[in-house]
């Protein structure tokens, strides 16, 4: 399905594109992946808004985009995902600076921390890596219902082979806290929450795509501790033999063909690896989805409970 894999870059992707006219809101924009991610798209013309907590990271990040590119279209916003307000309040000043998103890319998360809340009182990772990004897509959707082929990229993971959601308890309320048990349901919500978006807003041209950007060093892994880090990569290596650490410029990659790749045009609702649409797998713990994270019923349990912890409703 696609002339790219594992080793592609986000340039590689992005080659002979040109992203004139386009506008591209990116989640955890001030490194990584989402940092990437913009220079890479803003080098083929696309305007870029970097979104982010640290106003002075963001700065350093267009600084340096700028040095690379000097004709970047490049600005950047405040954004708190762990902090309602600060959602509300970035959704709001987007709305007013901003005529239309054609690619928003959820991109920012955390990983693995230690049992916390957020500033609304939302299990760490669930709400921030979820909760954060539902609202947030709530309130750029009707910028984005302005653009033009109009897409939604959300970062998941292959930790959602850890654990489906906890339904009845995402917050860890009534059971014992394990930080891998979290980080894999907020990944699996990644995806039902993309499964939810193409059910409600398919029909309008706007396709919501998970991804799964493969394993890369990044500061995602700052929380964990030394032997925290050697447990998961004995772990990993341990259930993929052949397994290898991706740049940051191959990590990038898959969320940027999912934003682009005219073959997913009219296409939604699939979570993507190595640039392709991954089939289902229960089993292999080396690539695939699992069903659960698919499953359309729970995509509708998981948007219900989130318009209930958010107190907005999200419809089409």
């Amino acid at each position: 399905m696609s002339d790219f894999g594992e080793s592609s870059t986000a340039d590689d992707v992005l080659a002979g594109q040109d992203l004139s006219g386009k506008t591209v809101f990116i989640t955890g924009g001030n490194s990584g992946l989402g940092r990437e991610t913009g220079r890479a798209m803003a080098a083929k013309g696309a305007h870029v808004v970097l979104a982010g907590r640290d106003q002075e990271k963001l700065n350093a990040a267009v600084t340096a985009i700028k040095a690379d590119h000097p004709e970047a279209q490049i600005e950047s916003i405040i954004c708190d995902l762990g902090a309602l307000e600060s959602v509300r309040a970035c959704g709001k000043e987007a709305r007013d600076r901003f005529d239309k998103i054609d690619v928003l890319i959820n991109n920012a998360g955390v990983m693995a921390t230690p049992k916390g809340a957020t500033n609304d009182g939302l299990e760490t990772q669930f709400g921030t890596n979820h909760i954060g990004h539902f609202l947030l897509t709530k309130h750029l959707m009707p910028l984005v219902e302005k653009g033009q082929d109009k897409r939604i990229v959300n970062l998941s993971s292959r930790g959602h082979h850890m654990a489906p959601v906890d339904l009845d308890d995402p917050n860890f309320e009534n059971r014992d806290y394990n930080e891998w048990v979290s980080y894999g349901q907020s990944k699996t919500a990644n995806i039902l929450f993309t499964v939810g978006l193409e059910q409600r807003f398919g029909g309008k041209g706007i396709h919501a795509y998970a991804v799964h950007p493969g394993g890369i060093r990044t500061n995602l892994s700052r929380h964990l501790s030394e032997d925290q880090s050697k447990a998961l990569i004995s772990r990993v290596t341990k259930s993929d033999p052949g397994f290898s650490w991706k740049t940051i410029p191959q990590g990038a990659a898959t969320q940027c063909w999912a934003a682009t790749a005219s073959e997913l045009r009219d296409r939604g609702g699939v979570y993507c690896e190595d640039c392709h649409v991954a089939e289902v797998d229960e089993t292999s713990s080396t690539g695939g989805v699992r069903s659960y994270a698919l499953d359309s019923a729970s995509a509708d349990r998981l948007w219900s409970m989130s318009e209930q912890m958010v107190g907005e409703s999200f419809t089409a």
